[in-house]
């Protein structure tokens, strides 16, 4: 293997990352030294590059959270379950923008033979994240009515994809025909735009909201807020739309509601089992065809800064996948 790797690195929040040679990481014991072959882009890499995201490292650090690849090397204490040569999913954090990387052995998950680097790069973050709060926190029934903010993206799409693999009725909330077009694809039952000003309405007159899973924030929470059922359960997911929601403690006590916040990546420190037990079926539901990686864009390691562009404009509809 080389001395040097090739990585794109954040150097210094006031400037912009970029593609440069590295020292070629090493496996310690209970690591495992990864060849990439593709790597997950997402709205957190943006935050981390400007320092904004809950947990940034400190610099000089190589952007990166999940990828998939072919294990290399193996630390001295690494599982017999894990082989040079074995196909592996890794979701790490950082250092996934790169030619090799490391991963935890823990945080290493064999990948099926039908299931390709691309999407197992595409699934960790996204369906992760839409599959543990809709089961595991929110607890979605089958015939409950669920809506998704920012329904074309990255994380959005999944909440869809698997809201309707449980059995919920999907209102799915997206900016535009053409990404509600991608919504419906999806499979949601109904369509909303997010600039309509009457969403509130809208949302009652199909029978408010059951759970609502929200990725933007804002007025958009706002709005499903105020159209959410007594006894209802809100999951924040994230703020892609920069404004933090303005909560209202006494609304929710009249009407019952949870509001839940979920952050998938934390289960990795307080409940690694629940994370690999979700990962497992989602893994074999992807093997058997029960859901499907929408992968919007494909771009080499030296377009990573278009990719992040894409997310940072909001032109990609489901994932960016980076291929080194």
């Amino acid at each position: 293997m080389s001395e040097f790797i090739t990585a794109f690195q954040v150097a210094d929040f006031d400037a912009s990352p970029k593609l440069i040679k590295v020292e070629a990481p090493l496996a310690k014991a209970h690591d495992v030294l990864i060849d990439v072959r593709a790597c997950g882009l997402n709205f957190a890499d943006l935050l981390m590059s400007s320092g904004k995201y809950q947990d940034t490292p400190a610099t000089p650090f190589t952007l990166g959270m999940e990828f998939a690849g072919d294990i290399v090397a193996l630390g001295s204490d690494v599982p017999s379950h894990l082989a040079i040569g074995m196909r592996v999913a890794a979701y790490v954090g950082q250092g996934g923008l790169a030619d090799t990387a490391i991963a935890s052995a823990q945080r290493c998950i064999p990948l099926p033979e039908s299931l390709s680097y691309n999407d197992a790069a595409a699934l960790q973050i996204t369906y992760g994240t839409s599959h543990m709060a809709l089961m595991y926190k929110a607890r979605l029934q089958p015939g409950e009515r669920l809506i998704v903010t920012g329904a074309a993206g990255g994380v959005g799409l999944t909440a869809v994809e698997l809201g309707k693999l449980i059995g919920a009725e999907v209102i799915a909330i997206a900016r535009g025909a053409a990404k509600l077009e991608i919504a419906r694809a999806a499979g949601a039952d109904h369509l909303i735009d997010a600039d309509d000003p009457d969403l509130r309405d809208k949302i009652k007159a199909l029978g408010g909201a059951d759970v609502v899973y929200d990725a933007v924030g804002g007025d958009l929470f706002e709005a499903c807020f105020r159209a959410t059922n007594p006894d209802g359960r809100i999951v924040l997911i994230g703020f892609a739309g920069g404004n933090l929601p303005n909560v209202k403690p006494n609304h929710m006590l009249v009407k019952n509601i949870t509001l839940i916040g979920f952050y998938w990546g934390a289960y990795f420190d307080f409940a690694p089992k629940v994370v690999a037990e979700s990962l497992d079926q989602l893994f074999g539901w992807a093997a058997a065809g029960k859901i499907t990686p929408h992968i919007s864009h494909r771009l080499p390691l030296a377009q990573t800064a278009e990719g992040l562009a894409l997310l940072a404009e909001r032109q990609a509809t489901g994932k960016v996948i980076i291929n080194p």
